[in-house]
């Protein structure tokens, strides 16, 4: 038996793969759950079901959801052009950090100018930790995985130094800066959690949806990530993509810690450092790196992430089964997407027929 690769792919078999990966999925994580002393259906209606039921639920579920939307984005676009961003957590922190300049320094800024500068700030410091891997990737064809991977550790060091050092509360004395001037506070949509940031993360998704189906732009980017040889042999200016795609990614992960931190905690603490770039790069992979994938997984992750602490609470079970659940439905998806690829054939005296 071997695996012989298909000469035609069917639409259908990507829609299979992955509702084959999450029955996988829910059969390989049985055991965990069980030996934590739940039950599997009852700790899956925790994770999928439960948080929709009410009003608050669902809040902290696209709460939750929004900085994965942005990291997911970054991630997607990136991976897209071919060049392959793993950067995006380090992009996150350096896009907090840029929002706490404006927020602590112009602390008396009117809302109508704070917002829209503190935004901006995280997007220009995202982007700027993003240019000298994408630059030594230009320049000198030095691998971006490497170098978007080492500054992660590099942005974590500087936000915690400057939490210890300059930025820590003067009142407090704790490692965390000054609350942000008033004018700081995202406004809230759809109760008193919801911010406008899941707005501006659906409008950024919108946008790049209708750019790559219905651009020659997203033809462009697809055609240099697919294959970069026959996009340059067309005439297409692969680098260049490249370079403008993972510039465009690091100001989209910096947006989203921009975000974060006027959002949510109003404030810059060590606590934003939560692996959101990480998980996006979950996010991108399971949806395909398409827009609307990162829309409906971002979902996805951000229900299991509220899910699982309920499921913790009340089927005392490990808050990170929801972790496990995820992590598992990436190898299932990645594995049965590849798996598709191929046919399983069998050889005979007369030679090979397939099964």
């Amino acid at each position: 038996m071997r695996l012989v690769a298909r000469e035609q792919d069917s639409s259908w078999r990507t829609p299979a793969a992955i509702a084959a990966a999450v029955i996988l999925t829910f059969v390989i994580t049985a055991g965990p759950i069980r030996g934590a002393g739940a039950s599997p259906v009852t700790a899956y209606r925790r994770f999928l079901f439960t948080p929709l039921t009410s009003s608050y639920s669902t809040q902290e579920v696209l709460l939750t959801a929004t900085p994965l939307l942005l990291t997911g984005l970054a991630v997607a676009i990136a991976f897209r052009a071919g060049y392959f961003n793993i950067g995006a957590e380090g992009q996150f922190l350096a896009g907090a950090m840029g929002a706490t300049i404006p927020g602590i320094h112009l602390a008396d800024l009117a809302a109508g100018a704070a917002l829209p500068l503190a935004v901006a700030a995280g997007a220009v410091a995202g982007l700027g930790w993003a240019f000298l891997p994408a630059w030594l990737k230009r320049a000198a064809g030095i691998d971006e995985v490497v170098t978007t991977l080492l500054l992660n550790p590099v942005a974590l060091l500087v936000l915690q130094g400057l939490l210890n050092g300059p930025w820590r509360n003067p009142t407090s004395g704790f490692p965390d800066s000054e609350t942000f001037g008033p004018g700081y506070r995202m406004p809230t949509m759809f109760g008193d959690r919801v911010h406008a940031g899941l707005l501006i993360a659906v409008v950024l998704i919108v946008a790049t949806a209708v750019v790559m189906a219905f651009t020659p732009l997203g033809l462009r980017i697809k055609a240099a990530g697919q294959s970069p040889d026959a996009a340059r042999f067309s005439g297409i200016k692969v680098n260049r993509l490249q370079w403008s795609s993972a510039l465009l990614s690091g100001a989209i992960a910096g947006t989203a810690g921009a975000i974060q931190v006027l959002g949510v905690q109003h404030q810059l603490t060590g606590s934003i450092a939560q692996g959101y770039g990480y998980t996006g790069i979950v996010v991108a992979t399971l949806g395909a790196l398409s827009a609307v994938g990162v829309l409906l997984v971002g979902l996805l992750l951000g229900l299991i992430g509220v899910g699982s602490q309920n499921a913790s609470l009340v089927l005392q079970i490990p808050p990170q089964m929801g972790e496990l659940v995820t992590a598992v439905l990436l190898l299932t998806v990645v594995s049965c997407v590849a798996v598709r690829h191929y046919r399983l054939v069998r050889r005979r005296s007369a030679g090979v027929v397939g099964s």
